[in-house]
């Protein structure tokens, strides 16, 4: 049905939708040849643990990850980890991003202009400083290219009513605050996230994935220090080694050495198990 640089979404019947998370990885806009293992089965099984955390909060669109549960045509081999059956949702054109720290794009903007998505913040902050409180700052796609682009909370309005960008704001937040404070205790900063959510029978739920190293900077707290850039738990060696290279960000990627690989999926591995307390040995697709 459709094919993203991550997913591949497939049309289930009776208003369900099945998403399959690839082993590939994307960086600066470019999916890369070499497949990070275990990386599909990582962000379905992370999103599964924070829809079962989150769901007081909000609700979701995750109906079960059992490959029995899938139509028959469905149950293929190689898909168990990687599946979510989902209920169909009308997506929002919004995407709830929400940051706790200054940092990556809205440290670069605070850096020349004062500000973060246009609005002043005090001076003298240091890079990774945490924010007075979370900060709402929606997105959506651009028209050319597949990059995100920073909207107002008045453009946000403009796009889905006031009513529904007021409850997009207030339950980003929400889940953000929540998800957070889970990740601090198992030692964990969420510097920043992105939500999607769309609507089912005019219901507002959470939808495609949450908190993962894909969707979010997380930080080891112990290694945080304010005016330096934390290491993060997601595609970094990836990024430091292209941006390492004389390569113009552009298709085709160059090859990934064996370790960046390596260094990836453990990336991924350590995140999941670290966050939910949880063996990725024990989800499905070991």
């Amino acid at each position: 049905m459709a094919s993203g640089k991550v997913r591949d979404v497939y049309d289930a019947g009776d208003g369900r939708l099945l998403l399959v998370a690839s082993n590939r990885i994307s960086a600066f806009d470019v999916v890369m040849a070499e497949p990070i293992p275990d990386k599909g089965r990582v962000l379905t099984a992370m999103s599964a643990f924070w829809f079962e955390q989150l769901s007081a909060v909000a609700a979701n669109h995750l109906l079960s990850t059992d490959v029995a549960d899938l139509p028959a045509s469905a149950q293929v081999e190689g898909l168990e980890g990687r599946i979510m059956l989902c209920r169909r949702a009308e997506m929002l054109p919004v995407e709830c991003i929400v940051r706790g720290y200054l940092t990556g794009s809205a440290w670069k903007e605070y850096q020349s202009a004062g500000t973060m998505h246009g609005s002043p913040l005090p001076a003298g902050l240091l890079e990774a400083a945490p924010l007075p409180e979370p900060v709402f700052t929606p997105s959506t796609k651009a028209e050319v290219g597949d990059h995100d682009e920073n909207i107002s909370f008045a453009r946000a309005v403009e796009l889905v009513g006031e009513d529904l960008a007021n409850q997009l704001r207030d339950t980003s937040v929400a889940l953000y605050t929540a998800g957070a404070a889970l990740a601090y205790e198992r030692g964990f900063i969420i510097a920043d996230t992105k939500f999607e959510f769309g609507l089912v029978d005019g219901e507002l739920v959470l939808a495609d994935e949450v908190l993962t190293p894909d969707s979010s900077r997380f930080w080891p707290a112990d290694r945080w220090v304010p005016g330096t850039t934390p290491p993060s738990f997601d595609k970094q060696p990836v990024r430091d080694y292209l941006d390492g290279l004389d390569w113009d960000k552009t298709p085709p990627p160059p090859p990934l050495p064996d370790e960046v690989v390596s260094a990836t999926a453990e990336r991924y591995r350590d995140a999941y198990e670290r966050l939910t307390g949880r063996s990725l040995a024990d989800w499905p697709g070991a």
